[in-house]
Formats: C-alpha cells, sequence, structure tokens
C-alpha cells in the first residue's frame, strides 16, 4: 500500500514541479500578481485603509506610502489580533500565531499564521522541496518510508484560549490532514511535547521502531536526538537503525559547522543534505541543485509572498534604498523584507542574503541583521564565521558542537580582537595551530577583518576558549530556549552572551 500511495505521489510532484518552472520563467510577473492580490485582499483592514490601499496602483505606490516595519512596529496590531479582534493586520481570521525565537533574546515574538498563509507557503514550500528531491532523483521512496520531524511545542494563548501559539512546525504538525500523518514520526502528542527532557527520549524510543527515509530540525537539537538514538539501540551509526536513508532538510543556520558529525553518523555517499530557508514568517527558499557542490537555494516567487530588499550598509538609516526584486544585484549583503497573506507588511524577517544567481534567482542566508560583529570596522558576518570554520575542520580532524564569537575591547594599552567560544565533540590536537588557521582562514573570506589584522595594527590574533561538553544545552536551557527551532547567537557586537557561557561553566 505504501508503495502505490509513494507512486501516486510521485506523479502529483511532477506536476507541482511544473508550476516551478513557471515561476522561474517568469518571475517578475510571478510577483507583481502576488503583490496585486495582496494589496487587493488587504485594502478593507484596518491597516489597509490607514494606508490607502485602495489607492496603491503600482509598487512605486506601495514603496512611497508604506513603511517598512520591524516587530515593535507591528506588534500593537498583532496583540489585538491575538485577543481575537479581526480584520486588523489581514482580511481573515487569524487564529494560529507562531512563536519566534530564533536566538537566545528574552522577548518572545508572536507572528500571525492564516490559515491560507499556513496552506500556501510554509506546506507548499515543503511539497516544493520534496517535488525538488523526487526531481533530482525519480526512484525515491520517502513516502513508502517515515518522515521524522524534531518539532518545537503548542498551546492555547492564556489571554484567548481559541487562539494557539507554537513553533511554526508545530502548527503544521497541529493542522496536518488525517491521510499524512501515518507518514510522520513520532505521533503528534509526541511531537508537540513542550518538555524536551522528557520528549528527547521517548521520540527516541519510538523513532528507533520506524522505516525513516527523511528527517528534519534544527542540526544542533538532533545531534542530541540521535545521540540518544544509538544510546537506546546500542548501534554505533544511524544506517543501522534506519538503513534506508534518502536525505536530510536543514535550515535556520548554516550546516558546514555539523556536517562532519552527520557524516560520521550517516556514512551513507548518496545521502542528500537539503538546505531550506524556512522561518516563522515563511518558507522562502530550497536547494535545488545537488551534483554541483553548490548548496544555495531557490527563491521560491509563487508562494503569497511579495519580497524587498535593503542593501546592508543602509540598513539603520532614515530612507533606505528599497528595491524589489527585478533590481536585486548579486554578490551584494541585502536585508530580506516580506509581505505576506498573513499581514506581515513590508517586515524586516531579521535574516542578511546574498544573490548568487539571477536566472532563476537563487540566495544564501549570510547572517542576521543583529548578528555580527563590527566593533571596529571589521564587519564579521556569521556566513564568514561558519565558512572559515569549515575550511579548517577537516585539516584539524575537528568536530564542533556549537560556538559563538564576541569582541574583546581594547583596555588600555591593549588592542582589541575577538574571543571565540567553542564548545568541541573532537579538540584539534594543537589547539595553537588551530587558532592561527582560523584566524587566516577569517582573514581569507573577510578582506575588511583582514586588513584590521594586518601586523596585528588594529585587531590582535582571535582567541579560542574551548567550553565543557554541556555548556550550550545548559545555557539554553537556563532561557527556556531548549529545542524546537531555537538556535545559539553566532555573532554578538557585546560580550553579554560571552559573560553568560563563561559564567555557566563554573557550574558545570
Amino acid at each position: 500500500m505504501r508503495e502505490i500511495f509513494n507512486k501516486i505521489i510521485a506523479k502529483y510532484l511532477k506536476l507541482r514541479y511544473k508550476k516551478i518552472n513557471r515561476f522561474i520563467q517568469y518571475p517578475f510577473e510571478t510577483q507583481e500578481e502576488i503583490f496585486r492580490q495582496l494589496i487587493y485582499n488587504a485594502q478593507y483592514t484596518k491597516w489597509g485603509l490607514k494606508y490607502r490601499y485602495d489607492k496603491i496602483k503600482s509598487y512605486e505606490d506601495f514603496n512611497k506610502n508604506v513603511p517598512i516595519s520591524k516587530y515593535d512596529d507591528l506588534k500593537p496590531y498583532i496583540h489585538r489580533m491575538m485577543k481575537g479582534e479581526e480584520n486588523v493586520l489581514w482580511a481573515s481570521e487569524i487564529n494560529m500565531f507562531s512563536k519566534s525565537s530564533g536566538t537566545t533574546e528574552d522577548k518572545s515574538k508572536f507572528i500571525p499564521v492564516s490559515l491560507e498563509n499556513l496552506k500556501e507557503c510554509h506546506i507548499k514550500g515543503a511539497w516544493d522541496a520534496v517535488s525538488i528531491l523526487y526531481k533530482h532523483n525519480p526512484d525515491s521512496r520517502l513516502f513508502a518510508s517515515k518522515n521524522l520531524v524534531m518539532g518545537g511545542s503548542l498551546k492555547a494563548y492564556e489571554e484567548n484560549t481559541s487562539v494557539k501559539i507554537g513553533d511554526i512546525s508545530a502548527l503544521m504538525m497541529d493542522k496536518m490532514p488525517l491521510i499524512g500523518r501515518p507518514f510522520h514520526t513520532p505521533d503528534k502528542e509526541i511531537a508537540i511535547m513542550a518538555d524536551w527532557n522528557k520528549k528527547i527520549p521517548l521520540m527516541a524510543e519510538v523513532a528507533r521502531k520506524e522505516n525513516v527515509a527523511i528527517f528534519g530540525g534544527v542540526p544542533s537539537w538532533l545531534l542530541v536526538f540521535f545521540k540518544e538514538v544509538l544510546r537506546q539501540t546500542g548501534k554505533s551509526n544511524l544506517t543501522e537503525v534506519w538503513p534506508n536513508l534518502e536525505a536530510f532538510m536543514h535550515g535556520g543556520v548554516n550546516f558546514s559547522p555539523y556536517k562532519k558529525q552527520f557524516e560520521e553518523l550517516i556514512p551513507k555517499k548518496d545521502f542528500l543534505y537539503v538546505n531550506v530557508y524556512n522561518s516563522s514568517e515563511g518558507y522562502f527558499a530550497v536547494q535545488n541543485e545537488f551534483d554541483s557542490g553548490n548548496n544555495d537555494m531557490l527563491l521560491l516567487l509563487d508562494s503569497q509572498v511579495f519580497y524587498e530588499f535593503m542593501p546592508f550598509e543602509q540598513y539603520g538609516s532614515d530612507n533606505p534604498d528599497v528595491i524589489p526584486l527585478k533590481d536585486v544585484q548579486l554578490n551584494k549583503n541585502y536585508v530580506l523584507i516580506i509581505s505576506t497573506n498573513s499581514g506581515l507588511w513590508r517586515y524586516i524577517v531579521g535574516d542578511t542574503i546574498e544573490f548568487t544567481s539571477i536566472s532563476p534567482y537563487k540566495i544564501k542566508i549570510t547572517g542576521r541583521t543583529k548578528h555580527f560583529i563590527n566593533v571596529f570596522g571589521e564587519e564579521v558576518m556569521v556566513s564568514n564565521t561558519d565558512k572559515a570554520l569549515s575550511k579548517v575542520q577537516d585539516k584539524h580532524n575537528v568536530a564542533i558542537q556549537e560556538y559563538t564569537v564576541g569582541p574583546i575591547f581594547m583596555e588600555d594599552n591593549t588592542k582589541g580582537g575577538h574571543q571565540w567560544l567553542i564548545e568541541f565533540v573532537r579538540k584539534p590536537k594543537d589547539l595553537d595551530l588551530f587558532k592561527k588557521d582560523l584566524d587566516l582562514a577569517l582573514q581569507s573570506v573577510n578582506s575588511d577583518y583582514e586588513a584590521k589584522r594586518y601586523n596585528s595594527l588594529a585587531l590582535r590574533e582571535l582567541i579560542i576558549t574551548p567550553l565543557p561538553r554541556g555548556t550550550f544545552y545548559n545555557w539554553m536551557k537556563s532561557k527556556g530556549k531548549l529545542g524546537g527551532q531555537n538556535k545559539v547567537p553566532r555573532l554578538s557586537n557585546s560580550r553579554k552572551y560571552i559573560e553568560e557561557l563563561l559564567e555557566i561553566t563554573k557550574q558545570l
């Protein structure tokens, strides 16, 4: 029965792939169509009335009359929606809100998720990713097996119990049709548990007995789960537990620091690592090539998201030059701005991206608007530190659980620099040599850092502080940020994270 269903799904995915080809062929027309649909459907909302959406006839009108929004700008409107007020930012009823917790910051964001947004963006994006997989491998048997997703939790909103809040993965699981549930593991009850200390052993107990072919989730939390699976089974790697493994869909963080560990856990040459860009705000992009060694992602242009882009160097200015898709340039850092069918209008997601192709439009994530180091004019992005690490990991046979980087400020006659806190799974034999190679690798990928490091005139060589195993886990736990889509912030212009982590080490 499962084999028959897999063949039926494969035929459906071929039809979906034709639609992907359509937006590749007609990118501007596709975005223009979505732009007009969004404006039309929101013109009688309270937001639409305030900004006269009925008078918006072009992108130029939109750009001129509708402000760029951060979360705090939309927060009063979102809170009204959470309390039950209708027709505020979007015309349809919204009773789902994704709790965005991409960093360890104390303040949570609640992103509105309309039913059409869930279906036409998040779920559709997931289907797009699978259709691309089947295009690459028509003999795939994903739907003859089980799909394992490391999801988050779900609960009712205290001020209005008809509203549900939780990770986007939990909202998708909650709305999954009955026909889809036999193809997922674990069951819904375990999948949306909030207590991760109980959830991980239960997930392992259930999933290790299933025929899993594909899994998804944040790499760091999956590694915790995998180690529990191996502990329970006594196996040495995951292919001994799940011999039919085909692919891992990873997003949210750069995968390169974790890849070596995954390759050791899954010693299978034809196993696919699929880079996706899915967040609380939307499912935006997916890797569509696997043979070139390039994991850049195809921007999904027909998922009811209208995209705009702000040059990163203008972020924070009063009148930035925000542009639509047709005006973007290659190899330039942009702040991503979206408008969606859940009422996010000209919303700054918080990610920075770079276009690596414009035919078709493909991107890579370069960092976060809040997560970079520019204390000394070095302009180091997360993509720089991830790439530098990937350059030296194999040479030194190193495996890394987590890392974060912060500044060392100038004091008296001492020069400033960067301090790396790294939790090693497997340490380098020569930490000093590893440090030197990492510093050189960072210089090779960032010319501003290289200039500041020249003869140590402005910056001294980076410092590495190895952390005991479990430091990052205990830090995240102390902030109530275990599991789900919670991620360690890689870079910061302050020493806040550095000092908190060092304090944690005193308790280990």
